[in-house]
């Protein structure tokens, strides 16, 4: 995966990835946006770009505090419909599985 500038109009189509802040940081490297203060809506975000051409987020979502490194969130995927969102999903568990082996 890739860095990506062209993520503006993503949403979020009901597609979540549960994982810590540090396991998304071992397998994606590191965010784009952390400010981990709790004072915004947005604590962690990465716009990146999957090795088919998808355009995505991901982002912790109003958690309106401080989030712990080992601590399992549900992060949001914004993308551009429901089907890229189901396929960046399982592309970022196949590759977090893939840097665990």
């Amino acid at each position: 995966m890739k860095r990506s500038n062209n993520t503006a109009g993503t949403s979020f189509y009901n597609t979540t990835l549960k994982a810590t802040p540090q396991e998304l940081i071992d397998a994606l490297g590191e965010p784009d946006f952390f400010d981990n203060d709790g004072h915004d809506k947005v604590n962690m975000e990465y716009n990146l770009e999957t090795s088919n051409g998808i355009h995505f987020t991901i982002y912790d979502w109003k958690e309106y505090r401080s989030l712990h490194m080992d601590e399992k969130i549900e992060f949001h995927i914004g993308g551009f419909s429901g089907t890229q969102t189901e396929e960046v999903k399982w592309e970022v568990i196949s590759l977090w599985v893939n840097k665990l082996n």
